[in-house]
């Protein structure tokens, strides 16, 4: 397939390249705003201080809104996530029915990013290893009705399992559009899960597509590819997963990375080197 730089999902205009800023701490906002500068218009991050510096994030948008950068042209995704996974920094009461702690956590992002709305909201993932809980399904009602307020324009759910998946689509009122998880090479690039997605119209994100993914660097025919196409490793993966129907998250800190990595846009592998990439692992 030809990618295009942006994909829409109900109604909504997603890049197909989005920069994430987890483990960024004191240096997101500048690294936020180099991403912008670097040409990116999709921004993920979290409202869970433990890995993410929301707030950062906020700074960056500022600074680009005020140089003429508008709200329409920005993706801006967001995740709600449960205290399990937070530090003592939390955005909301422990102590509060969890509806209320989604509506809290949300408050203090559109406080955190300095807008109204944003784009994407996220279950950051499902409270249990296995199926979904009723603080899972309670959590995604809150989230519903953030939606239904148009507060945020989608909803989506991050790593989470093929079985997990199916659940929450059969029985949400509102379906997950956005899903969200690591991807290896040796689960077939999440092949399952992305195939679902494909089926019923949901946007596959996939992170960690380098640093998860190690063994793909030594492979002899990935640098043939990369040698005939006179590009480099990473750009070869970024082309693979925009091919394959993926949007592609990088956290790179580099401004030449960022260039580098968006030149993914400009070149094609042929059809058998998508499928042997695919593969290799798998």
């Amino acid at each position: 397939m030809d990618p295009s730089r942006h994909v829409d999902v109900q109604d909504v205009r997603v890049p197909t390249f989005i920069y994430g800023t987890a483990w960024k701490e004191d240096t997101t906002a500048s690294l936020a705003r180099t991403a912008l500068d670097a040409g990116f218009r999709g921004i993920d991050t979290a409202n869970q201080r433990r890995h993410y510096f929301e707030a950062g994030i906020g700074e960056a948008l500022a600074d680009a809104f005020a140089a003429g950068l508008a709200r329409e042209d920005l993706f801006l995704q967001t995740k709600f996530t449960y205290a399990a996974g937070q530090d003592h920094r939390l955005p909301y009461d422990p102590r509060a029915p969890l509806a209320a702690q989604v509506a809290q956590s949300f408050a203090s992002s559109l406080e955190h990013l300095g807008v109204d709305h944003l784009d994407s909201y996220v279950l950051h993932g499902p409270s249990v290893r296995r199926g979904l809980s009723d603080d899972d399904w309670e959590t995604w009602a809150a989230m519903e009705q953030l939606h239904a307020a148009g507060k945020t324009r989608l909803l989506g759910v991050s790593n989470v399992t093929l079985a997990q998946l199916e659940a929450l689509h059969a029985r949400a009122s509102v379906k997950p559009a956005v899903v969200q998880n690591r991807c290896f090479a040796a689960m077939g690039w999440d092949r399952d899960v992305r195939r679902f997605c494909a089926e019923r119209g949901i946007l596959y994100q996939g992170f960690s597509l380098l640093t998860a993914n190690p063994d793909v660097f030594r492979l002899r025919f990935m640098h043939e590819i990369a040698a005939r196409k006179g590009m480099t490793l990473p750009q070869v993966v970024f082309r693979f997963a925009l091919e394959v129907g993926m949007v592609a998250l990088t956290g790179t800190t580099s401004r030449a990375h960022m260039e580098e990595d968006l030149q993914a846009y400009d070149f094609a592998l042929d059809p058998e080197e998508v499928r042997a990439i695919e593969t290799a692992l798998a």
